[in-house]
């Protein structure tokens, strides 16, 4: 499917992404690549079997995403999860030729729509190599200008994730997007593993339809459907949720995903909610409506600022750069964790292209304004 045709199924009705993320990898010892697109094509066959529209999946590339500092992440705490270890194995597991590109033929076969969450520069060079016609931005990387402006001169559809955000970094990185880009969708998210239905903020839905001419939709963390059929009923026409075979499986977000059995009621709920005026009403009167409801604001919980640090970016040499050298595109990583890092913010991109280095700079040096002229 091409990325008009898309962006044009994206506008209408609602577009249901079954997120498979990392969730092919399911033991804690390493498996061989091809037994990991076994399991990735089991994915997509439930999914599409399930009635989703498109199936989603996590693209890694340790080189330029993450520094090779020893942290783990508060959600994913197991032996091996350290984000270094993990983020390795992640881009090992899914080399193009053997992963990528066969699982995205594989979905055309089916005629389920293939995508993936490119977490640095480099991870969307991968998939554009597999032929991916739909970029999605993690709330992680909301502020990677340096993967951002790499997407949205791709011309492509891009879906942008919004957890632990304040509303004038969403509003930040939106304007970066459609100063180039004008297929651009946004999706209100909470960044907790699992997200309990009083912290859900659901109408803050109703705020990004207020402030954003753009299509608005819900990523999800938490379990069970509800939340996602009220997201319907107050108009959100994306919906992405995690999925997975298991909850009990080996990984980082098999325990909050959706089994196969939950993606077809989930389907089957949906079209209940849109074809069915009294089943709206009724999902919008319901207790866990009003359980997550929450205010019509842009809230930056303290369970998802715990990620920042970690999960944010700063601006390193891609590179090494020797004195004098006028910075392009090309020699700038924006890496993790920026609590260690010690560069500019990544969304300090665009201050930095152009400049001219004042001393030598190795490559994974921070990009400061001490070592800019």
């Amino acid at each position: 499917m091409n990325p008009e045709t898309i962006w044009s199924k994206i506008q209408k009705g609602v577009f249901i992404i079954a997120e498979a993320g990392k969730n092919f990898i399911q033991t804690e010892e390493d498996r061989p690549v091809e037994e990991y697109l076994k399991n990735a094509m089991r994915l997509v066959d439930e999914a599409a079997k399930a009635g989703a529209d498109a199936i989603k999946f996590q693209t890694h590339n340790v080189e330029d995403e993450v520094l090779n500092i020893d942290f783990t992440s508060p959600h994913f705490n197991k032996k091996g999860s350290d984000r270094y270890t993990w983020v390795t194995r992640n881009t090992k597991a899914t080399p193009v030729d053997k992963f990528w590109r066969p699982l995205k033929e594989y979905c055309d076969q089916k005629g389920i729509v293939f995508f993936s969450t490119p977490m640095s520069k480099g991870a969307a060079k991968i998939l554009n190599e597999a032929g991916v016609n739909l970029w999605k931005i993690g709330s992680g990387d909301i502020l990677d200008f340096v993967l951002l402006d790499y997407l949205r001169q791709s011309g492509k559809p891009i879906i942008i994730s919004s957890g632990m955000s304040t509303l004038e970094e969403v509003e930040q990185a939106v304007k970066f997007l459609r100063e180039k880009n004008d297929k651009v969708a946004l999706l209100h998210c909470v960044s907790k593993y699992p997200c309990p239905p009083e912290e859900l903020h659901l109408k803050t839905i109703d705020l990004y339809k207020e402030k954003f001419d753009m299509p608005i939709g819900f990523s999800d963390h938490s379990i069970g459907i509800e939340p996602d059929l009220v997201a319907v009923a107050m108009g959100a026409t994306i919906l992405e949720k995690h999925f997975s075979m298991a909850r009990t499986l080996w990984g980082s977000d098999h325990k909050v995903s959706m089994t196969p059995q939950e993606l077809s009621d989930l389907v089957s709920g949906v079209k209940k909610v849109i074809n069915d005026a009294g089943e709206r009403q009724k999902v919008l009167n319901g207790d866990f409506a009003k359980r997550g409801m929450g205010s019509k604001t842009k809230v930056l919980q303290e369970g998802e600022a715990v990620f920042r640090p970690l999960f944010r970016k700063s601006l390193m040499a891609g590179q090494d750069i020797p004195a004098g050298t006028v910075i392009t595109a090309e020699m700038v990583y924006a890496m993790r964790p920026q609590q260690y890092a010690g560069g500019l913010p990544s969304e300090r991109y665009e201050d930095v292209i152009g400049k001219k280095t004042s001393k030598a700079l190795k490559k994974f040096d921070p990009l400061i304004q001490g070592n800019l002229a």
